[in-house]
């Protein structure tokens, strides 16, 4: 009898001692305050598959997110689990410590991950991984299918092909392009989604390699592409139409093509089902020349270095990892995850995919946000002035040249 008891005692002691490891309450913070219920979703999978582990979602206005994240993980209240920035915005979390280093040994499906992607979610310093990749986003044009058939229209395959399509557009009534440039990030977006094939793969490779820079006339001439195409075609007085005006104009059916994000699609459909959307590359000047979209990776899960609940956390990371994860994210978001072996059941976000193997980085974000100035400031600031004849494409190449100089070493020279 005493011997049972012992035993029993003994059995409690340990449940007690287990039992914080095993009920563990995760917080989760996000910008992307649109996707919550599928995240909800998402939860309740791993939620269901790990007893004990519970994950709260919260989200925050994407403008201020990341002030807000810094602040709290400054001031020890921060999450436990967080999306946070790529590229630069990340190694502005990460170099202060707040992140947890990972490795293929705590989240081992990191090791089949794409290299940009991995990139993306590094720190340039030490090389380690602060974060599972995502997803990842791709500029381009985006098209209304049923006005395009209206009007006879096929997707271009050459510059001048895109100026006769919109021309076309215009002379029935249709607004060709929906874009505004009120909105500063949309300045840098319509540059790249528009400008990217233009440019050419030869201009990045070097730029890259510190041969060239943006004085380069491969640069300028697309520049000067970009501002003619916008004056002409994007809707009568776009330098003061902002981002959500501009998405309804596209989404109503009042204009045939929008210049923007993969992210978008998700967007219009919600915004009007009965749209046929198409999508394409915007051409270069042949039709031999490579049609590139502007390809980067939006963001990744990273875990709380002072997380009191990082081994619930890291095991909620490798769930975010997992190809069931990524399936479930492409097929309710609309997305295109970054899980490798992802299948795109979507037609649209199938295309999309297979049109990310023909890209250039989206060029500002992905290399020159790393400091102050950075380039995507820059080329907002300038586009703007360029579509409102204040500047010229040349001035444009010396002022991202001289400004990027301040920390961008190969300008330095």
């Amino acid at each position: 009898m005493k011997t049972n008891i012992i035993r029993i005692g003994a059995a409690l002691a340990a449940l007690c001692i287990a039992a914080p490891a095993l009920a563990q309450d995760l917080t989760f913070w996000s910008w992307r305050q649109e996707d919550r219920a599928a995240y909800e979703q998402f939860i309740e999978t791993f939620e269901a598959a790990n007893p004990g582990i519970t994950v709260t979602f919260e989200t925050f206005e994407a403008t201020n997110y990341n002030t807000i994240l810094s602040t709290a993980l400054a001031g020890g209240t921060g999450p436990d689990v967080m999306m946070v920035r790529a590229y630069g915005g990340l190694e502005n979390v990460a170099s202060a410590g707040y992140l947890e280093p990972l490795t293929t040994e705590t989240v081992p499906a990191l090791a089949e991950f794409a290299e940009p992607a991995i990139a993306a979610e590094s720190m340039r310093a030490d090389g380690a991984i602060y974060a599972v990749p995502f997803a990842s986003q791709t500029q381009l044009v985006i098209y209304n299918q049923d006005i395009f058939d209206a009007n006879g229209l096929e997707e271009p395959q050459t510059w001048e092909e895109l100026k006769a399509a919109s021309q076309t557009l215009l002379d029935a009534g249709v607004i060709p392009f929906a874009n505004g440039t009120a909105t500063a990030w949309q300045n840098e977006t319509v540059t790249f989604g528009l400008g990217s094939s233009l440019m050419g793969k030869d201009f990045y490779d070097e730029l890259m390699a510190g041969t060239t820079d943006f004085t380069d006339e491969r640069f300028t001439n697309a520049l000067s592409e970009v501002a003619d195409v916008a004056g002409q075609y994007f809707a009568d007085g776009f330098i003061g139409l902002d981002y959500p005006s501009a998405q309804q104009l596209f989404s109503s059916g009042m204009a045939a093509m929008f210049v923007g994000g993969s992210y978008e699609l998700a967007t219009f459909r919600a915004q009007n089902p009965d749209l046929e959307l198409g999508v394409f590359a915007a051409p270069g000047e042949t039709a031999e020349d490579a049609k590139l979209v502007g390809l980067y990776f939006d963001g990744g899960y990273a875990v709380n270095a002072a997380s009191p609940n990082k081994e619930a956390a890291v095991k909620f990371l490798n769930y975010l990892a997992s190809p069931e994860f990524g399936q479930a994210f492409a097929d309710t978001l609309n997305n295109v995850s970054a899980v490798p072996g992802v299948q795109f059941n979507d037609p649209l976000l199938a295309e999309v995919n297979e049109l990310n193997q023909s890209s250039i980085p989206y060029l500002m974000l992905v290399h020159f946000r790393y400091g102050e100035p950075s380039g995507s400031v820059l080329i907002q600031s300038e586009m703007q002035k360029l579509f409102a004849g204040e500047t010229t494409p040349e001035e444009i190449g010396n002022a991202l040249t001289s400004g990027l100089a301040a920390w961008y070493e190969p300008f330095q020279d």
